[in-house]
């Protein structure tokens, strides 16, 4: 964890600010790499994750997005009303779930809306090795979408890698993912970052190629956090024991016990909370861990996952 000064608060697009953050005292910040994020501890509460946007060689500034979104928890549009510039906020150091393969031969990127925040930071990276890549890019309109001077601004022939369409705007095409990754080689690296559907879509898309070349980040989880309750967690480490009652998920319980866990998104999205099982059967349902990782039990993510035993023993 570290405090940083909001150093400048720029509009991006419609409903979208980009938030500069600087060390207190100037000077260099921990090193993140591209498709990293940070959790922002804000003052009402809540922990939020936002990602890099800025290039990786960059140490004296994180700078991170946020959309405005109607259909938000509250984080959002809390930064938006009440974060100003000058204000210190407590966040936690960059943690990468998103990594790209910086080898690859050619890299596929799809983004939907606020979901190219993450792409930006690849892309800056892509040209700094001098690597092949393709933007697949959409929004709603024009005017919607972020950081389109930027990407346009970083080479003559841009075009022929910047691939952009707007949905509600009449020119628009169906942004056709199935094609996208139909028509990609077959030894390209795929990434995206957007809306559910679109995740979604693209996970169908790329059932067929090799797990290893494709990567997705989820913003929010496609189920609710497991609170059917009835089960114990012990603790190994403290050999405590903690009933999880009907309407509370183990991070719920684990917290109104006094137990001081690590989580930030809630939504078993950003892996903050990720701990160790040492017996019992989790009910997994977040989307951070992988189908294998699901099926090998030995990791759960307590904010939203539950349990198929009737103990849980955790490494806590």
């Amino acid at each position: 964890m570290m405090q940083v000064r909001v150093k400048r608060i720029s509009y991006e697009a419609e409903s979208i600010n980009s938030y500069e953050l600087v060390a207190l005292a100037g000077g260099e910040l921990v090193p993140f790499t591209a498709g990293s994020h940070l959790d922002l501890h804000l003052p009402n509460g809540m922990i939020r994750s936002y990602s890099l946007l800025n290039d990786q060689s960059e140490r004296s500034r994180y700078v991170i997005a946020v959309n405005n979104d109607a259909a938000s928890r509250g984080g959002s549009r809390f930064i938006h009303e009440t974060l100003r510039a000058g204000d210190v906020i407590t966040i936690s150091h960059p943690r990468n779930d998103f990594a790209f393969q910086e080898n690859a031969r050619h890299s596929v990127l799809i983004a939907g809306g606020i979901g190219i925040t993450p792409l930006v930071s690849m892309i800056r990276r892509l040209e700094a090795l001098g690597r092949s890549w393709e933007l697949f890019y959409t929004a709603r309109t024009r005017f919607a979408a972020a950081f389109l001077d930027e990407l346009a601004a970083l080479r003559p022939d841009v075009d022929s890698r910047l691939h952009v369409n707007f949905d509600h705007e009449p020119s628009s095409r169906m942004f056709d993912l199935s094609m996208i990754v139909k028509d990609a080689p077959p030894d390209a690296h795929l990434y995206c970052c957007g809306p559910g559907p679109m995740l979604e879509a693209f996970e169908a898309a790329t059932h067929d190629r090799p797990a290893e070349q494709v990567h997705v980040e989820y913003f929010k989880a496609k189920e609710k956090p497991a609170a059917e309750g009835g089960f114990a967690v012990r603790l190994a480490r403290s050999n405590q024991t903690i009933m999880v009652e009907v309407g509370k998920t183990i991070l719920n319980a684990l917290l109104d016990a006094g137990i001081t866990v690590n989580y930030a998104c809630t939504e078993g999205v950003c892996g903050t909370c990720e701990t160790r099982v040492i017996a019992g059967m989790p009910d997994h349902r977040d989307l951070f861990l992988g189908k294998e990782e699901h099926a090998a039990n030995d990791t759960m993510m307590i904010c939203c996952s539950g349990s198929k035993s009737g103990t849980l023993v955790l490494d806590l």
